[in-house]
């Protein structure tokens, strides 16, 4: 399975929601976390927290079973079986190994990944350093600390690793009932909605939306390679039980796809909801 993205772009993006790492007095932290797949799915997967811990499996732009975490904001995700652990770990399939060992490299090869263990970047750099002891570990994820509940999307970065985009979900930040759209594509996007609001979003940034009447009526515009074009009209259910997020990405991932194969436009949406109880 392909998972394609602009790199550079992304590891933009990645390294904006990080903050450097203290070594003495970090901060702790108690929240529920999901982990969602950007992309296929990743099986295996624990965080290294205070209490008993659980093995998870992140679905691909879809919740599955939330996990207690406490401990620090500098959160650490494990993955048995995963390509660079060891010890009593089961071993997984030629196929599976195939998936951990595709980059996020498409239509260029920048130094980035072979490269990863030489970033500037204190986040990347402490990955790699817990890793020389700790094998299993396969991403570090700042987590805010002014939540009780956060998204943690895994994207796959190589070598078994996984690059983490994290939303703050917090009520406060996402009432029930609001739509909140992200713009996680390396493009510059503009979305208008009936009631005449819009959401002009650089890449990485967010906005919340009002829903009239239960539904968001959106048109959705992005500059690509040719300038400003319209992709899409369309509506989506912004329940008042629920909160909605409305994710804009740019992937030719096999989840994406339609049974012939088929893209369904430039940039890809998906929808993410979660009840608001």
């Amino acid at each position: 399975m392909k998972f394609n993205v602009a790199l550079p772009a992304f590891l933009a993006l990645f390294a904006a929601s990080l903050h450097p790492v203290s070594a003495q007095g970090e901060d702790k932290v108690a929240m529920t976390v999901d982990l969602v797949a950007w992309g296929d799915t990743i099986e295996g997967l624990s965080l290294k927290t205070e209490g008993k811990g659980e093995t998870l499996t992140a679905l691909p732009f879809t919740y599955s079973t939330p996990a207690r975490y406490t401990g620090p904001a500098l959160m650490e995700v494990h993955q048995k079986g995963g390509s660079n652990s060891s010890g009593n770990d089961e071993e997984i399939s030629a196929e599976d190994a195939e998936h951990e060992s595709k980059p996020l490299v498409v239509e260029q090869k920048p130094e980035d990944l072979e490269d990863l263990s030489k970033s500037k970047d204190p986040i990347v750099r402490e990955l790699f350093r817990r890793r020389e002891t700790e094998p299993s570990l396969v991403a570090l994820v700042k987590l805010p600390t002014n939540t009780k509940r956060a998204t943690v999307l895994l994207a796959p970065a190589g070598g078994g690793l996984y690059q983490p985009y994290v939303i703050n979900d917090d009520p406060s930040k996402l009432p029930p009932g609001k739509l909140r759209v992200h713009n996680l594509s390396p493009f510059d996007i503009s979305m208008r909605f009936s009631g005449k609001q819009k959401a002009d979003l650089k890449p990485g940034r967010d906005s919340v939306i009002n829903a009239a009447n239960g539904r968001a009526v959106y048109e959705l515009s992005y500059k690509g390679p040719k300038g400003w074009e319209i992709q899409e009209n369309n509506v989506i259910p912004v329940r008042p039980t629920e909160q909605t997020q409305l994710i804009v990405l740019k992937s030719d991932n096999s989840y994406f796809l339609s049974s012939d194969g088929a893209a369904g436009g430039f940039m890809q949406i998906v929808i993410l909801r979660r009840s608001a109880s």
